[in-house]
């Protein structure tokens, strides 16, 4: 796996983050994402458990990383999770691009965001000038500073995973964490 640049920041949350849990929980789990990845796709449920075992100790942050040489449609499915993120459904559009990864045509986004009571004008409008393309660029651009070159990829208090994406192997290396 590719190592993180010498020169690579911190890896820092910021207020641009899509965080689940408290800031001031002592574990954060960063994943670098692809909407239209089936790897991205079947860690949903380990994210899912992961959070139900930690609780309030865990924070999860998304960040994209579509691989738009593999998924044709992963670019435009992060830019619709950032539309959705500017009319305060980030999560549950999240939810539903996961589990319709195979239909993520510019009309079924559409569709998505109907069912989730977006503005479909302000959505429509977003994705047809790429409004949020410069903010799925700098996740990619942090993740590329950070050695990142597939999904899913994980950090643990900034520590990449490397390694299985499993229960048991996030589990662990979560542990390891809290007790150091």
């Amino acid at each position: 796996m590719a190592k993180p640049r010498a020169d690579a920041p911190a890896l820092l949350i910021t207020e641009h983050d899509h965080v689940e849990g408290a800031a001031a929980a002592p574990i954060t789990l960063v994943e670098y994402g692809d909407f239209e990845c089936p790897y991205s796709r079947e860690v949903v449920t380990t994210i899912q458990a992961l959070q139900r075992q930690f609780g309030g100790d865990l924070r999860f942050v998304f960040r994209h990383f579509p691989l738009a040489h593999k998924h044709p449609h992963a670019v435009q499915a992060a830019e619709a999770a950032e539309a959705a993120a500017a009319q305060g459904k980030f999560w549950a559009m999240y939810a539903t691009l996961f589990s319709h990864q195979w239909e993520l045509e510019y009309d079924d986004l559409m569709d998505y965001a109907g069912q989730l009571g977006l503005d479909r004008t302000r959505f429509s409008e977003a994705l047809n000038k790429h409004s949020y393309l410069d903010r799925v660029r700098m996740d990619v651009g942090t993740g590329q500073q950070h050695g990142v070159t597939g999904t899913p990829t994980f950090f643990v208090n900034g520590r990449r995973q490397d390694g299985p994406d499993d229960v048991r192997a996030l589990t662990v290396a979560i542990r390891h964490v809290l007790r150091t």
